[in-house]
């Protein structure tokens, strides 16, 4: 993140996965923890835009980048995991979660690991009218993967729960990134998993650290509603919108404002 190539090193999981990560910068430290999609690549800029502040660990989830899987899929071994990395962190850590990594580390903080602190980016709630806004396709992802049709899987993803226009989907098959959207479908299953299909989890009720959850002022409504939700579920939860487009927010806006949040 510094200008160099990242160090990849490795954590064992509690099942025995091997989880790749890698670190940057200097001062408490913060676990960057992707969506579908993302591995520890995709979170890299954010990181550099931290890395003055803070140790920053982006890393790859299960079945992601260099890390292993073990089957069958359960959320709590992604949970493990992310203890895992933690402890490899020193033993604590904040946590920023993007979108279904979002869930996972609310989800990971009110199971009671060590968290400092909780920065959530648009989890994937639906709430309010926008319950049913996109349909729960985890039984469809799954059945997918089973025989091997990454295309359908992405392809089913990006218009059923993304949203994209099938005509837009078509014209990114064309494109590079489709290879790169093929090569990790077959963790898209562990997200819709980890969404449940927008459910907002009673769960939240049990977090007690410092927890933020940020929208973007570009991102559809529905969207930005669940994540002010999540806030609202959390004891002492806050929200804010920072200036985006559609569900994301450009680094050199969001690390000052987990900058201030986390370190005050």
């Amino acid at each position: 993140m510094s200008g160099t190539t990242p160090v990849v090193e490795q954590v064992r999981s509690a099942d025995g996965t091997p989880i790749a990560f890698e670190r940057s910068g200097a001062g408490p430290a913060i676990i960057l923890v992707g969506g579908a999609f993302n591995d520890r690549n995709t979170t890299r800029a954010l990181g550099a835009a931290l890395a003055p502040d803070f140790t920053v660990i982006g890393y790859d989830r299960r079945g992601r980048g260099h890390s292993g899987d073990t089957a069958p899929y359960e959320i709590g071994r992604e949970i493990d995991d992310l203890a895992a990395v933690i402890a490899a962190a020193g033993g604590s850590a904040a946590l920023y979660g993007i979108s279904s990594g979002a869930v996972l580390a609310a989800l990971a903080t009110a199971q009671g690991l060590p968290v400092t602190g909780l920065v959530l980016f648009e989890p994937p709630f639906q709430v309010g009218p926008h319950v049913g806004v996109r349909k729960d396709i985890t039984a469809q992802l799954i059945e997918l993967i089973a025989v091997d049709d990454r295309d359908g899987a992405v392809e089913t993803f990006l218009t059923a729960s993304v949203g994209l226009p099938a005509e837009a989907v078509a014209g990114m098959k064309a494109q590079p990134v489709w290879g790169s959207l093929t090569a990790i479908a077959h963790t898209l299953p562990y997200d819709a998993i980890v969404t449940a299909g927008g459910r907002l989890p009673t769960d939240l009720a049990a977090i007690t650290v410092p927890t933020l959850a940020v929208d973007s002022t570009g991102s559809p409504q529905w969207l930005r509603d669940g994540s002010r939700a999540a806030a609202e579920a959390v004891p002492g939860g806050r929200s804010i919108s920072l200036d985006g487009g559609y569900h994301e927010v450009p680094p050199a806006t969001l690390a000052p404002a987990l900058r201030e949040f986390l370190l005050g």
